[in-house]
């Protein structure tokens, strides 16, 4: 009978702790937030590449040997400079074969079949030095190559490209050089697609207005597109948004421990933050409920449970020790 009414006093206990600990409990106020103005922005990202625009390869108009490269890559160039002394392959044999005479000889052929000047085609500057004096090249070989202007060229997916027009000024950066950004403004939309990965894109051609001093050709670059923008937009934290059967819902405090569910409706969003079109006023407090039930009975079960300890310490037999 002891053992039984020790059973029934464990178990009315334990009804009597769960009832108060996992009764339903009101809704507490997680977090909350009222309308903000806020200048919301949608982007994307392309990736593109630091290109020549006009890349043209020197290339002689006859087999000999290079006597001289008067320029470095990098070096600006005008429209008709001297850049290569060539000799052609008959020249350097007759030279050659004067040097192998004597000075006097090697000079006076010198004065008399001169090398070959090669000059620039065009205004622009080095990018590339192939080829050093003393080597033979054909004339199937480019010793140099020039560039116009270095651009930014990027492939863009047809979805893409109505967020993109000639004259726009974007923003972008060197991948080597991330913190580092400039502007550019689009020169160029390409007529014609092509197909990469299955994709339909199409080629546009960025001009930078402030070239970095680091750019060249060949460079990954990263450019920030625009999709949509709007100032002064009424927003919340997108967190504090619910869809609830294809509709946009939130949940509002109307008085002490008082909430309702309303329907808004909703204009863009940058992913953070969404703009209210309508459903809640500036004053109102929107919020995130949770319940304390959860909270209260975690608590309770991580509690240790309590040490069982005599009252003088003593866990030996007797009781002449425990009344001492």
């Amino acid at each position: 009978m002891k053992k039984l009414f020790i059973i029934l006093g464990v178990l009315i206990i334990g009804g009597i702790a769960a009832f108060f600990i996992f009764r339903p409990a009101k809704p507490v106020v997680d977090k909350e937030t009222q309308l903000q103005k806020r200048d919301l922005r949608v982007e994307f990202r392309e990736t593109g590449q630091v290109t020549p625009r006009n890349r043209l390869a020197i290339k002689p108009p006859f087999a000999g040997r290079i006597e001289e490269v008067l320029v470095q890559e990098g070096d600006l160039i005008k429209k008709g400079e001297i850049i290569i002394w060539m000799s052609s392959s008959e020249r350097a044999a007759m030279i050659d074969a004067a040097r192998a005479m004597g000075d006097s000889e090697y000079k006076r052929w010198q004065e008399i079949y001169k090398p070959t000047p090669i000059v620039a085609p065009m205004n622009g500057f080095i990018i590339l030095r192939q080829n050093e004096p003393g080597q033979t090249v054909t004339s199937a070989d480019a010793p140099l190559v020039m560039a116009d202007d270095l651009i930014i060229e990027a492939s863009v997916d047809e979805t893409d490209l109505r967020y993109i027009k000639i004259g726009d000024t974007l923003n972008m950066y060197l991948d080597a050089y991330p913190d580092d950004t400039f502007q550019g403004r689009v020169e160029h939309i390409a007529y014609e697609s092509t197909v990469v990965s299955n994709v339909t894109v199409y080629t546009i051609k960025i001009r930078p207005l402030k070239k970095p001093k680091v750019f060249r050709a060949g460079m990954t670059a990263t450019i920030t597109v625009t999709a949509e923008s709007k100032k002064d937009a009424m927003t919340i934290p997108s967190s504090f948004l619910t869809d609830k059967n294809g509709k946009k819902t939130v949940t509002v405090q109307t008085g002490k421990g008082v909430f309702e569910t309303r329907n808004v409706k909703t204009g863009m969003s940058d992913g953070r933050h969404t703009e209210i079109l309508s459903g809640i006023n500036e004053n109102d407090t929107v919020v995130i409920l949770k319940t304390a039930t959860a909270a209260k009975a975690k608590s309770f079960m991580s509690r240790p449970a309590p040490s069982k300890t005599t009252s003088g310490g003593n866990t030996g037999s007797g009781s002449g020790s425990a009344g001492k």
